[in-house]
């Protein structure tokens, strides 16, 4: 881990991802690899104060001398440990504390040595469910007071013992509210039978076996109605009613035995009980208060303020039980399940197993952790070199030491800080104090430079002007230039001036402060270090850094926020990352090119590119068409298979000759990649047949020409067919009539004048 460091620090040192810097203080808060030149000739006139600022090769390369370059290093103060008083348990980790100076962002990994001592003294706290089916357990525990103290005693010789016991809420529907069921829960009316209850605090801590016998012996079966139990109520209150209890600087383990599931938070809502748990001792007459007013606690509650307390819990349950404990086991760090005989018979051995399983894991892990600091572990220990937000190490046994290297960064500068770092299970604790080197110790004499035109005193290389001047040398004084210009210097693309985040001074624009104390950058004040996105009410997600607005990931996260793991298990499919149609950002695949689906298998708007084909698939199965000279080339995204059938085809296209080509097209893996299956004969047009053509040609005109004289004929007969009716009709007219119908009377008549009639 240690070389893990070196490696990270040289890397540090040769970059400075530097903001907008104007003295030596901004220059090393604005990355750890910065470096400042404190020559006096250093920078060129009317050139930036930040081109002090830079990776010290680089200062180097540009004739900063190596005296005049201030590079803070990390250091550390190792205090002694204390020495240790009549009685107190020896000493398992060392250091017991350590003084930090850090510089931001670059990190520092110390060494925290971890031995299991002997005759560490050990709390057990036997934490009972007196629900009716657990009645022949009852019997049992009742003679187990000194028979367990006996056997942990054999392991660390000085053991307590205490007892504590729970059912369910007295609320329906998890008890029978009726008055007399309430007095009186259990169903055999000659059975000793307690009323119900929810958590009751029996015997505290004591070294006393014969006491725990006792107490216990008083004890008697109680009962409810629905099957699973309020354990996590009791767990709490076991965890936080610290003198109640007893606790000691001890191992403190907590047996629950059970021989059933357990309600968790929201169950309250079926009783009416809104009120969420509150994690804090509610015990009255040793009597859960606030049973019937509080809604169970969450597992996540449950967790968090055992690992707070140290507190190791054992599960001791039924076999019906083991898988449902063992999936609740994997959210409480340092948790042991173990299966119960019918009767409890073997509940010491099962606690005894336990206890050594749960001592000889080791977790490191901090706690109380101020914001802006992280920190992460490594070990000697198999499996550990990688490193973590704790670390871990199996089979540790009595006396063997191990070491893991502890890494701390701080984000940026704070105020003196501290927390603490030690194993779960384990009450002592290494004060890590934490102090931030955010400032430059330069040697300037406090009086007016040549350097600044006597307006102004060299600090670090740089000029401090006196009140009413500017400038790189203090040659500016405000009121003497043209306002305008010099605003419009600040405004980027003639926007706000200095966006609104600084005052334009002299043409430069000077940043304010933001809400956390620290200064807005940027040539015109357009970045700050504080409004990243959040997750889970931290910025970056306590996995990155937030640079000007946007958050820089640390290794192994991603995400706007960071928020995630950097992982791609969900998005492979038999080890394909999403079909090579997208990028895999937090475990999820986005998409490209219109693919949708969790693994950007199918695109449901794409159509298959038959025709934009055509001419690769003839070149690659028939060696003709455009691209005949060059396929391979044009056509790497296609590979073809000539195949004798076709049950059905994609694609019909055209070649250059007239043929039709069938085939069909397999998408492949990413964008535009596919398989084809090519019809091996191709459907093209038969040559004309001239005979034929000839011979059709003479048919149809000889077959016009007679429909033709067929409709003369018909019009003409047709004709003559009505003179002739017309003809039969007039004759038949004359037989009647007595007059030729060919007659025709004369259409002019002449008279003889000298003609008379009487002669």
């Amino acid at each position: 881990m240690i070389l893990i460091a070196s490696i990270l620090l040289i890397f540090y040192t040769e970059q400075c991802l530097k903001a907008s810097v104007n003295t030596c203080g901004d220059c090393i808060k604005s990355g750890p690899g910065c470096a400042w030149c404190k020559d006096l000739n250093f920078t060129k006139t009317g050139e930036q104060e930040a081109a002090r600022c830079d990776t010290p090769a680089v200062l180097k390369e540009k004739g900063c001398p190596p005296t005049d370059i201030i590079n803070p290093k990390n250091d550390f103060i190792k205090i002694s440990n204390k020495p240790l008083k009549a009685g107190e348990n020896p000493v398992q980790i060392q250091p017991q504390e350590i003084q930090l100076d850090l510089r931001p962002g670059m990190p520092y990994t110390f060494q925290l040595h971890f031995k299991r001592a002997q005759g560490y003294p050990v709390d057990l706290y036997y934490l009972m469910d007196l629900s009716y089916s657990m009645k022949d357990d009852l019997e049992n525990v009742k003679n187990l007071g000194n028979d367990l103290l006996k056997e942990l005693n054999k392991i660390t010789g000085s053991a307590r013992i205490g007892f504590g016991s729970f059912v369910d809420k007295t609320l329906l529907p998890y008890t029978d509210t009726n008055e007399a069921k309430l007095k009186r829960p259990c169903s055999d009316k000659n059975e000793p039978c307690q009323p119900a209850f929810g958590f009751q605090h029996v015997l505290p801590l004591t070294k006393d076996g014969d006491k725990f016998k006792s107490m216990v012996a008083e004890q008697h079966i109680s009962g409810n109605l629905d099957p699973p139990e309020g354990s996590l109520d009791a767990i709490m209150q076991a965890a936080v009613c610290v003198n109640e209890i007893g606790w000691g600087n001890s191992t403190r383990l907590l047996v629950l035995a059970t021989d059933d599931g357990f309600h968790m938070a929201g169950d309250g809502k079926l009783a009416a009980i809104l009120e969420p748990n509150r994690e804090t001792c509610q015990l009255v007459d040793r009597k859960y208060s606030k049973s019937t007013l509080w809604d169970y606690p969450s597992v996540g509650q449950v967790a968090r303020k055992l690992e707070e307390q140290n507190i190791q819990p054992i599960f001791a349950v039924t076999k019906k039980m083991e898988t449902v404990y063992t999936e609740l086991s994997k959210l409480i760090p340092k948790s042991a399940v173990g299966v119960l005989s019918e009767d409890s018979g073997n509940v010491v051995n099962l606690i005894v197993d336990a206890y050594n399983s749960l001592s000889s894991e080791v977790i490191m892990a901090h706690e109380a952790l101020p914001e802006f600091i992280s920190v992460k572990y490594t070990s000697d220990c198999k499996d550990g070199e990688k490193p973590s937000d704790r670390g871990k190490c199996d089979n540790v046994n009595i006396g063997t030491e191990v070491i893991f290297d502890v890494t701390v960064t701080v984000d940026r500068c704070i105020n003196s800080q501290s927390f603490l770092i030690g194993p779960l299970g384990f009450n002592e604790k290494l004060k890590v104090n934490v102090r931030t080197r955010c400032d430059c110790e330069c040697d300037d004499i406090n009086q007016p430079h040549p350097h600044c035109k006597e307006k102004g005193k060299v600090v670090c290389g740089s000029c401090r002007c006196d009140p009413g001047f500017l400038g790189q040398h203090c040659e500016c004084q405000v009121g003497q230039k043209d306002v305008a210009s010099l605003k419009a210097q600040c405004q980027k693309d003639n926007g706000t001036e200095c966006e609104g985040k600084g005052d334009c001074v002299c043409g430069r624009c000077q940043c304010h402060l933001t809400e956390g104390g620290n200064n807005f950058y940027g040539e015109f004040c357009e970045c700050d270090d504080e409004h990243c996105e959040k997750y889970a009410n931290k910025q970056c997600a306590g996995h990155g850094k937030c640079k000007c607005g946007r958050c820089e990931c640390n290794e192994g996260y991603e995400g706007a926020a960071c928020q995630c793991a950097k992982s791609d298990e969900d998005c492979k499919i038999d080890g394909i990352v999403c079909h090579e149609r997208g990028k895999c950002v937090c475990n999820q695949c986005v998409c490209q090119g219109g693919y949708k689906g969790p693994s950007c298998k199918v695109c449901p708007t794409c159509q298959r590119p038959c025709q934009e084909s055509g001419s690769c698939v003839e070149c690659l199965a028939f060696g003709t068409g455009p691209f005949e000279k060059n396929c391979l080339e044009n056509c790497k995204h296609l590979q073809h298979v000539m195949v004798e059938k076709l049950i059905k085809h994609d694609c019909r296209v055209k070649d250059k000759e007239g043929c039709w080509m069938l085939f069909t097209m397999t998408e492949q893996l990413g964008f535009d990649k596919y398989i084809v299956n090519v019809l091996k004969d191709r459907e093209c047009p038969e040559g004309p047949n001239i005979a034929a053509i000839v011979g059709g040609s003479i048919a149809a005109v000889a077959l016009i020409g007679l429909l033709i004289l067929l409709i003369i004929k018909g019009v003409l007969y047709a004709s003559d067919l009505r003179e002739w009716k017309r003809f039969e009709k007039d004759r038949k007219h004359e037989k009647t009539s007595g007059t030729n119908p060919l007659f025709q009377n004369a259409t002019t008549t002449v008279q003889n004048p000298t003609f008379s009639g009487d002669s």
